[in-house]
């Protein structure tokens, strides 16, 4: 074991991959009918009024109602009022157990009271923005630069997408190389160029709705913990304008919900090396939440230029940046420095006081309060349990965890497979994929009525907040919510 780490034991990665394409291959096994139409009436029905009514009104005037890519639609988007350490609360005063963490930053628990003082303490100050620099831009870029070995300088941005764009611009600029190769099935934002093979591995443009085809003509893919399907690609590229980069993250896409070997990383490494590509890891989320040097740190590889978001700003806006080695860091330079090109970037809210402030104190109390190792002792614990519920229960499902990062598959939505030899089986996966979301969404709410927030129904966050005795409630809730399942036998 690593210390200073979330992740205490590295996950089986063959063994969860057996148990995914077990689970891919049986019958869906979602909430019995009776059981979900009785969560809707008396939970969503009866509990939730409140959030229902301002979720219709607020329909006339936004898209959908909801404008978060984490909120839980399923029957209806529920509308939240606060937010204190392990737990959340809604409009109609329901109290959750907090295992969204806003997607991922808030290691520390969400709203911290000492980020919060200091937020408060600056906005009766400075305010949350002047267009001008701020002594928290130096602080956080020179703490950032402390904590992760491969950075050697830091740009803040508004976003994790805006990094990315960022971070293949330099390579482009840095190699002058045209194709960028991400790894099938992740997400990096929602950019044009790496709107692509999203989800699924092999779903290529698909996805990609009101992006022209054309737009990826230099974007490939390759399979996850596949470095024949990396290094093929690598190979033709040579002849069509070389690779300026390979970018990935470094424990699976969507946040290892594909599971990557241990030696990936490294080997991937290598492989960057021989074809002259550099290397950029999307840390978004594993960044500060699997380590203070980041899930480079745990691997013990050294990328070109790493992506960062989310707890950059310590669950604050403007959370994202690229840091990277001076040599690559050179093109994202501002103010009046002539001679390099420089990467088109920019942003008028990019590391603003407020989000540099909360980000500098979030990771400072992060670091005194060895926040990663505690978020991954309860992640384990709470994995542990749902592995010994899922036997006694005799279901299908899969949990497994990378730290504080834990995955629950009910369905394996993201396990399916596109065959590139029978291209034309794709509409057939895409049609599969919906019945099983539909089936997590179902799975989803019935964690919500039980007082459980999670990511889509699949993906869980711990935080140093979660207590041994906040994650055996939240065991008793999933076992009520397992007892719901079809083709369980249970007697109460």
């Amino acid at each position: 074991m690593m210390t200073g780490f979330a992740i205490s034991e590295y996950p089986n990665v063959s063994q969860v991959y057996s148990d995914l394409r077990r689970l891919v291959k049986l019958p869906i096994r979602s909430i019995r009918k009776e059981e979900m139409q009785r969560i809707i009436d008396s939970y969503f029905g009866e509990k939730c009024k409140q959030s229902k009514a301002m979720i219709d009104t607020a329909s006339a005037f936004i898209p959908g109602g909801v404008q978060h890519n984490l909120a839980f639609n399923h029957p209806f988007p529920l509308v939240f009022t606060q937010a204190k350490g392990a737990y959340l609360y809604d409009l109609d005063g329901n109290e959750y157990i907090d295992f969204l963490q806003a997607g991922g930053p808030t290691v520390l628990g969400s709203n911290p009271q000492i980020v919060r003082e200091k937020v408060i303490e600056l906005l009766n100050t400075t305010g949350p923005v002047t267009g001008l620099f701020h002594e928290y831009e130096y602080k956080l870029a020179e703490k950032i630069v402390q904590l992760v070995p491969s950075v050697e300088m830091f740009r803040m941005l508004g976003s994790g997408t805006e990094a990315c764009m960022a971070s293949i611009r330099v390579a482009r600029l840095a190699t002058q190389k045209k194709n960028i190769v991400k790894m099938g099935g992740a997400y990096h934002g929602w950019s044009d160029q790496l709107a692509y093979g999203i989800r699924i591995p092999g779903s290529r443009h698909f996805e990609a709705h009101g992006v022209p085809r054309s737009i990826f003509k230099y974007t490939q893919e390759f399979y996850p913990n596949d470095l024949n399907s990396l290094e093929s690609v690598l190979k033709k590229n040579r002849f069509f304008g070389g690779t300026a980069a390979v970018i990935m993250e470094p424990i699976g896409p969507e946040s290892g919900t594909r599971p990557l070997d241990f030696n990936f990383n490294k080997a991937v490494r290598e492989l960057c090396d021989r074809f002259g590509a550099l290397l950029i890891f999307d840390e978004v989320v594993t960044a500060f939440r699997i380590g203070l040097s980041g899930a480079q740190g745990y691997f013990g590889v050294s990328p070109d230029l790493t992506v960062f978001g989310k707890v950059v700003a310590g669950g604050y806006p403007s959370a994202g940046g690229l840091g990277g080695k001076k040599e690559f860091m050179k093109f994202v330079s501002a103010g009046l420095q002539t001679g390099a090109k420089k990467a088109l970037i920019g942003g008028t809210m990019a590391a603003n006081p407020l989000s540099s402030l909360a980000g500098y104190i979030t990771l400072c109390e992060m670091e005194k309060s060895n926040a990663c190792e505690r978020a991954g002792r309860a992640g384990d614990r709470l994995t542990n349990g749902l592995k010994k519920l899922i036997a006694k229960y005799e279901l299908p499902f899969v949990a497994f965890n990378q730290g504080s990062i834990c995955h629950l598959e009910t369905v394996a939505t993201m396990l399916l497979d596109i065959n590139l030899k029978k291209f034309w089986t794709i509409w057939k996966t895409i049609s599969e994929a919906k019945k099983r979301k539909h089936a997590m969404e179902e799975m989803g709410a019935a964690y919500m009525s039980e007082g459980l927030v999670t990511l889509a129904g699949s993906r869980l966050y711990t935080s140093a907040e979660d207590t041994d005795e906040i994650i055996d409630e939240a065991l008793l809730r999933f076992e009520r919510v397992f007892q719901k399942v079809e083709g369980v036998k249970f007697n109460s």
